[in-house]
Formats: structure tokens, sequence, C-alpha cells
């Protein structure tokens, strides 16, 4: 189980999140939402520890991952890997390669990048490409992929990490709806095929609903609603997202066959402070 506990991250003034306790069941797909900055990368950052916490404390399975350091950290962020909108590939070498980068937390850098892998290793990264159907661009210069196929590669990446934990951080935000809704199948499918806890950060209200068991929404860093995507009211949305500019900000992007929750949540509402 992850659990964040009185969470907060300050930069200056700003309060990017702002007091978040949170219980996140191992084998959960969580959909993140609010509007652009209500803290929902910052908080995945945190959860990945690329950045440290102002206050509060991040436990997983009862291990304090707030006071993690040098290489425990370093295979913390392999086992909690993360996804991001940006792709994050070397786009000279090829997919195979950058799948294979995903074992650098149990190489270090000088070793990745000497290309130093097991024939064990190579055969995990095809079998990851083969789950994302990516197998016979392998060989392929990354560069050279569209940007759904990267962000496949991405995610294949992540899996060669042996993660226990994903953080997709607008996975599908630079996307068209037609690889937008390959790169969400995928997540799904790995969440429950291979009971991978999830966390993703989406814009669109109608993705986080047909893909995620439970909801978490943001705003001013704070949690202001965490439950079933069924029990997310209209009135909650619009005191979540505000009312103006509410159907630009959560038009659907992605079309997908309603998913029914694994297991019963009950919701909370967070009230406005």
């Amino acid at each position: 189980m992850l659990e964040l506990y009185s969470l907060k991250k300050t930069f200056g003034q700003t309060r990017a999140v702002d007091d978040v306790t949170l219980s996140i069941e191992t084998g959960q797909m969580v959909g993140i939402i609010g509007r652009s900055g209500a803290g929902k990368s910052t908080l995945l950052r945190l959860i990945n520890r690329l950045t440290d916490p102002t206050s509060g404390k991040i436990l997983f399975d009862g291990r304090d991952i707030t006071s993690l350091k040098g290489r425990d950290l370093r295979l913390w962020r392999a086992s909690c890997a993360m996804v991001f909108q940006q792709f994050n590939l070397v786009e000279r070498m090829d997919v195979l390669t950058n799948v294979l980068i995903g074992r650098i937390a149990h190489h270090g850098f000088l070793s990745s990048m000497a290309r130093h892998f097991t024939d064990e290793e190579k055969a995990m990264a095809i079998r990851a490409l083969d789950r994302l159907d990516l197998v016979p661009q392998a060989l392929q210069r990354a560069g050279t992929l569209s940007g759904g196929q990267q962000q496949r590669v991405a995610i294949a990446k992540a899996l060669v990490q042996n993660p226990k934990v994903m953080l997709a951080d607008e996975p599908i935000a630079s996307l068209d709806p037609a690889n937008a809704a390959r790169v969400m199948d995928a997540l799904r499918k790995i969440n429950r095929e291979d009971g991978i806890t999830i966390l993703v950060n989406l814009h669109t209200l109608d993705t986080a609903r047909a893909y995620c068991q439970r909801i978490i929404a943001m705003r001013d860093g704070q949690v202001r609603f965490d439950g079933l995507p069924q029990d997310l009211t209209q009135e909650r949305i619009h005191q979540i997202y505000g009312t103006a500019g509410l159907d630009e900000d959560i038009d659907e992007t992605v079309t997908s066959t309603s998913v029914s929750p694994r297991r019963s949540t009950s919701s909370r509402i967070y009230e406005p402070v």
C-alpha cells in the first residue's frame, strides 16, 4: 500500500501540494484530475522522490520513502516508474536500447550508456515491446516514431524496471485521440494483468471515468474529491474546475467503453477551506 501523510511542498509562497493525506491500495488504477497548476504533477514527483517534500511522509508497504538516500533512493525510483508527457527517450538511439535504459538503476549510468546489458535483460525488453505491439520497431531510431509509439516505448521502458507502482504524468496530453486510446488501453492492461498500482494525471474527466477505478481531484494543491468515478457529480466538478471554461478543460479526448471498478471504495468529499 502507498500512503501519504500530511504531504506538503512549497515553492516560496506557493503551496504546490498542501497537506495531502491519501492511501492507495495495491493494484488500484487511480486517475488524478484538476486544472493546470492544481498540484498533480508535483504530487507524482514527490511520490517518485524526484523532488523532496517540504514536510510530511510517504510510506510504501510500511517503509519510509521520504528518508531514502543513495542507492536505496535509486532503487525506489526504479520500483516507482515514471512515464512523462515528453516521452524522455534518446531519439538518436534505437527503440530497444531506449527500453533497456530502464535498467539503469540496476547497472549505473555509465554501464547503461555503454549498453552492457545481459541476454536476460534484452529478452525482458523484447517482451515488454511485444506487449506494446512494438517489436517490429525494436531496431528503429526512437526519433522516427510517432508520438503515440514513443509514449508506448516509454511505457515499455518503465516495465523493464519491474515496478510495483507506475506514475504517468499527462501521458496522453500531446497525443491524438486514437493514440491516446492506445496508451490508456496499454496502461489499463498492465494494471489488470500485472497488478501494478497506477496513478495517472489526466486533463480529461471522461478519460478518467472510463479507465480508472478511483478518481482523486485536486485544486490549489489540495484534494477536493476522492472516490468512485460515478460519485463525482456535476456540482462537484464545477467546484473543482470552476464554472468559467469548464467545458474546454474537461472535453473528452479519449473514448472507451465504461469500466466497472474492481473494488468498492467510499467517496470522500473535501470542502474548500
